[in-house]
């Protein structure tokens, strides 16, 4: 499982996780991946593109796990 810290933020958004982590090349993929129900938040499909991630959510896309820490 990799880890994602916020670094003195509060959340990210999930389509900017994607992009961030490597996952989506781009911003508009990551979107398209999140509408089509590709991408769990905590074991459940989310379909909020700019959905707030915050810290200990877990999210899967592609086979990858992202756990999110505060810092």
């Amino acid at each position: 499982m990799e880890e994602f810290k916020l670094n003195g933020h509060e959340y990210v958004q999930l389509c900017d996780l994607l992009k961030r982590k490597g996952l989506c090349q781009t911003g508009g993929h990551a979107k398209l991946v999140i509408s089509e129900g590709e991408v769990k938040v905590d074991g459940n499909v989310e379909l909020r593109k700019r959905c707030k991630i915050v810290a200990d959510q877990v999210v899967e896309y592609d086979g990858q796990r992202i756990k999110v820490l505060a810092e």
